[in-house]
């Protein structure tokens, strides 16, 4: 029998679990210092009246309802292990009430980064390409092979987000020696310059860059607004790598400056998840795709079980999670990331 004195925590993950995010002995270092109550997203509101009411912390991103948060009287800080901030709780409630909202989405920023940047380099050399020429014998020996090759090294580079992803990028970038230009309306240009890029419109972004990253999250004033003009200004033969979200993009302006010939491009994300076997960009010479893998690394997923654990004991006693990222009032209700579909 779970001791009654134990914290509570409700515990609904989806579309992560428990298996997921923690290695067996934190997970049973998890259970025996709180008591577990496992559910769905949407059997949170449906549970008792009295585990509503001791529940002190909450594994997950439910909707929570102005009803089902007033009976909380207990909680703490909500834990989104999926990570991405849906507006489907009262977040001004939860903030008046000093209840943090925190996201373990650090845990992705070095994964993602790393493929980036080889598909960066893999649009600079055409590797994929190359190799897939190479098996059915029609392979380009020495300079025939590199008619479009070029450097990585010493590029013009820009970043549309400065985030935990940009940072992770920038600092992987740092080796090649590139001009980093950045565009993030929601930091100083002190921050930027701190981080030895220069900060930038997104027109300079666009317009001066040899390699452009996407790694801007979805919010809702900036859906879609990377768009034909956009590609259009783009230097001929720009590679153009998106890694956060599908939303910012207009994706078919996106693949017709492919066609065309104009940009190359990548991309990890698409507008829909998992994308229709006919969709015209699974046959699109000069984009390279991946299936929304390049965070989903095990030691990523068990590092979010090492911030919940070192985040819970901090809020245990009465310090602030420091391990997890806090959402921040002014702008949780912006975000319009749709959350991922499997694990």
């Amino acid at each position: 029998m779970p001791n009654k004195d134990l914290p509570l925590v409700i515990s609904a993950p989806e579309p992560r679990s428990l298996e997921l995010i923690f290695t067996p002995p934190q997970l049973a270092r998890f259970k025996a210092k709180y008591r577990i109550v496992e559910t769905t997203p949407d059997g949170v509101a449906k549970l008792p009246a009295d585990v509503l009411a001791e529940a002190r912390y909450i594994v997950g991103q439910p909707p929570i309802s102005s009803e089902t948060l007033e009976q909380m009287k207990a909680l703490r800080c909500v834990f989104n292990v999926e990570t991405n901030l849906l507006n489907n709780m009262p977040y001004e409630t939860l903030f008046a009430r000093g209840i943090h909202v925190v996201t373990t989405g650090l845990v992705f920023a070095e994964p993602v980064a790393e493929l980036g940047l080889a598909m960066a380099l893999n649009l600079a050399r055409n590797i994929v390409d190359a190799d897939l020429a190479f098996r059915q014998g029609e392979e380009l020996w020495g300079g025939d092979g590199n008619l479009t090759a070029r450097l990585l090294s010493g590029a013009d580079v820009g970043i549309i987000g400065f985030g935990d992803l940009g940072r992770a990028l920038n600092r992987l970038l740092s080796g090649f020696r590139t001009r980093t230009k950045v565009f993030d309306p929601w930091l100083p240009p002190s921050i930027l310059i701190d981080n030895g890029v220069e900060p930038a419109s997104l027109d300079e972004v666009l317009t001066q860059s040899d390699f452009v990253f996407v790694v801007a999250s979805v919010t809702s004033e900036n859906q879609g607004f990377l768009g034909a003009d956009a590609f259009a200004s783009m230097r001929k033969g720009a590679a153009f790598i998106l890694l956060s979200r599908a939303g910012v993009v207009d994706f078919p302006a996106l693949m017709a400056a492919v066609k065309s010939g104009h940009i190359v491009a990548a991309s990890d994300v698409f507008p829909e998840e998992p994308l229709a076997q006919d969709h015209p960009v699974r046959a699109l010479p000069g984009f390279l795709r991946s299936a929304h893998r390049a965070g989903a690394l095990d030691i990523a997923f068990k590092r979010m079980g090492d911030m919940v654990l070192e985040d819970m004991d901090l809020i245990d006693r009465g310090l602030p999670p420091l391990r997890s990222k806090r959402a921040e009032r002014e702008t949780v209700s912006r975000m319009r990331s749709k959350p991922v579909d499997r694990n």
